[in-house]
């Protein structure tokens, strides 16, 4: 049976890795206490997040200790890795507001319980640190010269790279050598785009505490072409339900591309690979069976399987043999706003179909709005008490958007 580095390895989880066969060796002998860190620069973790998350949990599962680092502290700089511009400085009320959001998120996924996990914000020490004794202790190990090379700040540098961005590295290299200190944390993990910063960190705990500390780095997730995934035309696929509702974060995944659907079966799914080689061999509409098992079971993950089966249910309804759309999102519409003139611009805007009347007016002039499959060609559209059938209607933005209108 394969160790869990194995594992990792064959589910395509593994970029870099700094020592790769001590690491192995250390995850099959012994408890090793390892390290992610989440900045919450956001209000909710978002899908991006998970991929480690699911790391975190693989890791754990075969009995090694997680740390979920919460940047309370890094976060007040901005982490400049692939950025082509500086971060917008965050409130450390915000900031705070936000670790306790991603901290009950992160419950969900890995168990807290009988100290099998740690959950720590390294504001707890880096803003209380005095400046000239860092710079004394911490920073004389760093070379200027070698962090210019780091892909992290490359860039960054032709359009400008402020020094408090600069500072990032240090921080995040001392928080695992705080880490280290504090727990015994011997390995650091991060997504591919952390490599430099990760391996400072080890550098760093080697220089001062001649103990040897490890790092290990995950692919970003991405298409085959090598494009970011988890983005929607709202923005981000937030974990939070309120921000990306299940029914549109299970279609995201049901309508993944067909070269991408055995990959993020792999990263995203704790289904044995028995199972995902079976998908691996469907072809032709068949694969859409794999984006069914794919959708249900990211979405299960993450939001239950009362959800998911509510997610496939109303898919079905809408795009299958189904009829229950009990669980399409809707919106309450009074008859006397029928009366006194509710538009189709101001109806997108009710819905959150639109963000703003310029973007509805857009969706209707391509063509991309819908009143009970009857597509609305003019932005002057006036809603009227015919099209409620039972009363109700259906409003559609694109070929996979559904609202449902209820008259009240």
């Amino acid at each position: 049976m394969p160790g869990v580095f194995d594992t990792l390895v064959e589910r395509g989880y593994v970029a870099q890795a700094t020592h790769e066969e001590e690491i192995k060796k250390l995850l099959e002998e012994e408890e090793v206490t390892f390290y992610i860190g989440f900045d919450p620069t956001a209000d909710s973790l978002h899908v991006g997040h998970f991929l480690p998350i699911m790391v975190m949990s693989h890791l754990q599962k075969a009995g090694h200790k997680p740390i979920a680092l919460i940047g309370g502290g890094t976060t007040m700089v901005g982490d400049p890795s692939h950025r082509t511009d500086m971060r917008k400085m965050m409130s450390q009320e915000t900031i705070a507001g936000n670790a306790e959001v991603f901290k009950l998120q992160l419950s969900k996924f890995l168990d807290f319980g009988n100290d099998k996990a740690i959950m720590v914000n390294n504001a707890d020490w880096l803003l209380k640190l005095n400046y000239v004794d860092f710079l004394r202790e911490i920073g004389v190990h760093f070379s200027v010269n070698r962090m210019l090379t780091a892909d992290c700040y490359k860039t960054r540098i032709e359009k400008g790279l402020s020094f408090i961005e600069f500072n990032y590295m240090i921080m995040q290299s001392y928080d695992f050598f705080e880490l280290n200190n504090r727990y015994g944390c011997i390995l650091q993990l991060g997504g591919d785009d952390q490599w430099s910063n990760i391996i400072s960190g080890a550098d760093l705990i080697r220089r001062i505490n001649g103990k040897s500390a490890y790092g290990l780095t995950i692919n970003l997730l991405t298409t085959t072409a090598g494009v970011k995934m988890g983005k929607t035309e709202k923005g981000a696929l937030w974990i939070d339900p309120d921000k990306t509702p299940p029914f549109e974060f299970y279609q995201y995944w049901r309508n993944v591309q067909d070269e991408d659907v055995i990959n993020c079966l792999k990263l995203l799914t704790f289904l044995p690979m028995e199972r995902i080689a079976e998908c691996a061999a469907l072809k032709g509409e068949q694969i859409n069976e794999a984006k069914k098992l794919l959708a249900y079971e990211i979405t299960a993950l993450i939001h239950g399987n009362e959800a998911a089966n509510k997610a496939a249910e109303l898919a079905e309804a809408l795009f299958g043999t189904g009829t229950n759309t009990d669980n399409l999102p809707a919106t309450k519409i009074a008859r006397g706003d029928i009366n006194s003139g509710i538009g189709i611009v101001d109806l997108l805007l009710r819905c959150n179909l639109a963000p703003s009347k310029t973007e509805a007016r857009r969706l209707i002039s391509q063509g991309g709005v819908y009143v009970n499959n009857a597509q609305i060609k003019d932005p002057g559209y006036m809603l009227s008490d015919n099209v409620f059938v039972d009363g109700e209607a259906m409003l559609k933005k694109g070929k996979k958007t559904y609202h449902k209108l209820l008259l009240s």
